[in-house]
């Protein structure tokens, strides 16, 4: 097969627009990753892939995956980042999940920093957070930058978006973590098996109209004088806490 050269062939001007247009993917159905390790855990979790561009040797895919040889700078142009990869890859967009009835879930509310939002899916992947749901105006779950700092967890984990209104029909308890007179600390919470996280913008936190409908509102102790954390950390800190809470006890 002829290598991939020209910048104008219509597979390069496709999949570096999956990389830079959030309208291009949604009409498409499709997003882009890049790198061998995520392509391997895309594989893993039987993501559909749809086309790969790849440098050098050609990767071990499953029958019948459209894979093309391309130079290593036409890779550098499709890719988003400056660190130059070996391959890029789209993927199918799944269905969006519907709201859960049931396990684990962690809310993000206007969270704007594509990085914060993939470190979150990977750490809710880690401590059993099987949903993650977009409320609101966040960062676009398959935004090249999300998907990396998922680090393959886009894969395996459930995404469900909706506004922030729609929470009202969520059968799982919310806790919302916010500083406010209501506030109590997470320790001092018993936790239910069945319930959801929530935590908000970057800038200005969680809502009014989602504390409102919050089964409690918690906090994570700190130091005198410290603020509050970004958005990544605390979530971090609630999802470890309630997976000592509950799967350490069960001897895990």
């Amino acid at each position: 097969m002829e290598v991939i050269k020209s910048r104008k062939n219509q597979l390069v001007l496709h999949m570096r627009k999956l990389g830079t247009d959030k309208a291009y993917r949604g009409e498409t159905g499709l997003y882009l990753c890049q790198g061998e390790k995520l392509l391997y855990e895309a594989i893993e979790n039987r993501a559909v892939i749809n086309e790969v561009l790849y440098s050098g040797t050609k990767p071990v895919l499953p029958e019948d995956t459209r894979a093309y040889p391309a130079a290593f700078d036409i890779l550098e142009y499709v890719s988003p980042f400056q660190s130059a990869p070996e391959l890029v890859f789209s993927c199918k967009i799944p269905a969006d999940s519907a709201l859960p009835v049931s396990g684990r879930a962690v809310i993000l509310e206007d969270l704007q920093d594509p990085g914060n939002v993939g470190t979150i899916m990977r750490t809710a992947a880690a401590f059993g957070f099987g949903t993650v749901i977009f409320a609101g105006d966040c960062a676009d779950p398959y935004n090249p930058k999300t998907v990396r700092a998922s680090m393959g967890a886009c894969f395996k984990t459930h995404i469900c978006r909706v506004k922030t209104g729609e929470l009202s029909k969520l059968r799982l308890p919310i806790y919302a973590s916010a500083l406010s007179n209501e506030s109590v600390l997470l320790s001092d919470v018993t936790l239910p098996p069945d319930f959801a996280f929530a935590v908000g913008n970057e800038g200005h936190g969680l809502s009014s109209e989602l504390l409102s409908i919050s089964e409690k509102i918690i906090k994570i102790p700190m130091e005198p004088g410290s603020e509050s954390l970004n958005a990544a950390i605390a979530a971090a800190v609630l999802m470890w806490e309630a997976y000592v809470k509950t799967e350490f006890s069960r001897g895990k």
